[in-house]
């Protein structure tokens, strides 16, 4: 299949910023920083829902909880006023409720998981971060350093060195 002239389109402005990039090292500094503080905002995004489902799952637990004991209460006195049937009937919607809060719990679990794995990324991606920050790039150095020497030429120009 023949590219289409929107593959090439497509090609040719890659190509172009890829060249760009190379010869303008700071403007690639720059849009790699803006990367990493993009992937840190997404990921800080993705931590604070997962936070809030965590939550609604604990409240969703919770809830079971009271019910189960409730359920539970309605069984033993159905069972002690001889209503064994209805007895039964409430026994196993406590186990119905158990086997939801088995679920929530799995999910709860794997969401623990998964906010571990994301602090992770979380955690590496500030390390990179400070790691750019903290060096300054060979252009930036030589930049420094020639404004240096100038100011160093114009002190011995002025008579002030």
């Amino acid at each position: 299949m023949a590219p289409t002239w929107l593959d090439q389109l497509e090609r040719n402005l890659e190509e172009r910023l890829d060249a760009f990039l190379r010869s303008n090292p700071d403007q690639d500094r720059l849009l790699q920083e803006q990367h990493l503080q993009d992937r840190q905002r997404d990921l800080c995004r993705r931590r604070d829902q997962m936070q809030l489902q965590a939550r609604d799952l604990r409240r969703q637990l919770l809830s079971l909880a009271e019910q189960v004991q409730a359920w539970g209460a309605r069984s033993d006195k159905a069972r002690d006023a001889g209503a064994d049937d209805l007895a039964q009937r409430a026994k196993d919607h406590v186990s119905t409720l158990m086997n939801q809060g088995r679920v929530l719990w799995t999910e709860l679990d794997r969401l623990g998981q998964s906010f571990k794995d994301l602090d992770g990324q979380i955690s590496d991606l500030n390390q990179q971060a400070s790691q750019q920050s903290g060096q300054r790039s060979l252009d930036e150095d030589w930049a420094l350093f020639e404004a240096h020497q100038e100011l160093e030429e114009l002190r011995r120009r002025q008579g002030f060195s």
